[in-house]
């Protein structure tokens, strides 16, 4: 890769490294520079530019990062469209993410040019959450490397693999002592609810008994009966030994004990154990707490469908020190390490009046086979976009015909002769509270497709001030645009035909620029002639 500085003359074709204000406009990096930006750094007056430009050994950084996120994505795991040299890995479910942690160290032990950030092996995580991110740091990576990259991937099973968690029936020992408290053992079973109810799990049977190993190992057989698996123990007194009360009535039940204790503080006095086929898990004090402790681990393990051995409990050492003290603030329920990839609908307008066709309804007027309109909506919903809503005003009923089988949701508008704006209300105001940005999509748009919505939505990026993203084909805007929450309120405000369109010129330090590699994203069809001219091609 050739990078420094270019006259204007030299930077055609060049990949601009640093934002610049160009006259009126400013040129953001990464943007490549073309005919008409080369003519606006003369006519402004620019000698030079800082730019890289890619050789014949180069891989650009966006094909770089997708090559090697979609090789790195086992089953579970869903691989987004890169933007700026960035490819994020997330979760189709929740569940439990194994890494092998030896290649994607080998991986970046490459070069400088590909990084793969992962979270830690056998983490649990929550659906959508991002899993990991791989990173070209310049504007490509040598060919060499990314090949390299891609063999260590490839290489045997998948280097990254979610376990997904599957609904159990587990079963609930309680011990009691004569002086043990019920609503302390309620308190107890209402955190353990909670705890299943996050991996999709529930206690299918709890038996409170005394505790003594006679009575242990008869609650143990009767779950064991009734297809319980795992087996939970929470003992009235902390196990101390593994010849004490609780690990003694699982071995009278004809049970073994595999391991006791572990090396997670807090959870250090865990019991695990099985039983033939099924696991059952003596449980440490500390359980009785929403805080994260060594038995979250261990369960989440084993709802995710994964064995737990001897070994794999020593090798939790490493990463254990879970307990809370000043300076190392204690993971509370409900936190995870990174976020939640950002929900993102579609919202496809479907409402208008066609007037400029002379008469029929384009949007059910046949393109390739199938009506116009169903063309935007397989792509919207072959995205990662979810959910899909169409908003329907003039002959609805055919629109929604031209849709069925389809899994959208169709809104009515009743005002559509007012104007798209009231279209865009109508869609803006039936998106779910979780929604966190928007594509909206033109219901006569027959050649968009799903890759170039989920470039928009892989460039949609709040916390770097991307919340506008726009299609563009060599510096030229289109549509469909995806607007982030904070635009909505302002977007339903809009009146007439133009919708949101004066919100990008009065925000443009929120607007990003998406590139696309064809026009699809930017071509309609209003006329008759233009209809002609796409079916012929």
């Amino acid at each position: 890769m050739i990078f420094g500085e270019l006259t204007p003359d030299e930077a055609e074709g060049a990949i601009l490294a640093h934002s610049r204000k160009v006259g009126s406009e400013t040129f953001k990096k990464g943007r490549h520079l073309s005919t008409a930006d080369v003519a606006a750094l003369k006519a402004a007056g620019v000698a030079t530019v800082i730019a890289a430009r890619l050789e014949a050994s180069d891989v650009a950084e966006d094909e770089a990062a997708e090559a090697l996120a979609e090789a790195l994505a086992g089953k579970g795991i869903r691989a987004a469209a890169p933007f700026t040299g960035r490819a994020n890995l997330h979760a189709e479910a929740g569940g439990i993410v194994e890494i092998d942690a030896t290649r994607i160290a080998a991986i970046n032990a490459i070069g400088e040019a590909i990084t793969v950030a992962t979270l830690a092996p056998f983490e649990s995580v929550t659906a959508r959450q991002m899993l990991a991110t791989i990173k070209i740091i310049p504007f490509a990576a040598p060919r060499a490397e990314l090949d390299r990259a891609l063999e260590i991937a490839r290489d045997g099973t998948s280097a990254m693999t979610l376990h997904a968690f599957k609904p159990h029936r587990l079963g609930l020992v309680a011990t009691q002592l004569p002086d043990t408290k019920t609503s302390v053992m309620d308190k107890s079973r209402g955190i353990l609810d909670a705890r299943l109810a996050a991996m999709g799990s529930m206690i299918a049977r709890e038996i409170r008994c005394e505790h003594n190993e006679l009575a242990v190992a008869g609650a143990v057989r009767e779950l064991l009966a009734e297809d319980c698996s795992p087996v939970l123990i929470f003992g009235a007194s902390a196990t101390v030994d593994r010849r004490d009360v609780v690990p003694a009535g699982i071995a009278q039940a004809g049970g073994e004990v595999l391991h006791f204790g572990m090396p997670v503080d807090p959870g250090n006095l865990m019991l695990l154990a099985r039983h033939d086929k099924t696991p059952v898990i003596g449980l440490p004090g500390c359980a009785r707490s929403p805080k994260l402790n060594g038995f979250d681990w261990v369960l989440a393990r084993l709802l995710a469908g994964l064995d737990v051995t001897p070994a794999d409990v020593a090798a939790m050492g490493v990463g254990g020190l879970l307990k809370e003290i000043p300076s190392r603030p204690q993971p509370r329920e409900g936190t995870r390490a990174t976020p939640p990839s950002p929900r993102v609908a579609a919202i496809i307008l479907a409402a208008g009046q066609s007037r400029r066709m002379g008469g029929p309804n384009k949007l059910t007027m046949a393109v390739d086979g199938k009506p116009m309109v169903r063309h935007v909506a397989e792509a919207a919903l072959a995205s990662s976009a979810d959910p899909v809503i169409v908003v329907t005003g003039d002959r609805a009923a055919e629109v929604e015909q031209a849709l069925e089988g389809l899994a959208v949701t169709k809104l009515s508008n009743n005002c559509h002769k007012e104007g798209l704006s009231t279209s865009l209300r109508v869609g803006i105001n039936g998106l779910p509270d979780d929604i966190d940005a928007a594509l909206i999509c033109l219901g006569d748009m027959p050649d968009i497709r799903s890759h170039h919505l989920d470039r928009l939505i892989a460039a949609f990026d709040p916390e770097e001030g991307r919340t506008i993203c726009v299609p563009t084909v060599g510096g030229k805007r289109g549509n469909p645009v995806l607007w982030g929450r904070e635009w909505f309120a302002a977007m339903t405000e809009t009146k007439g035909d133009t919708g949101a369109k004066h919100l990008i010129g009065e925000h443009a330090d929120a607007v990003c620029e998406v590139a696309m590699q064809d026009d699809a994203a930017l071509k309609d069809v209003d006329t008759m002639e233009e209809m002609e001219r796409r079916r012929g091609k």
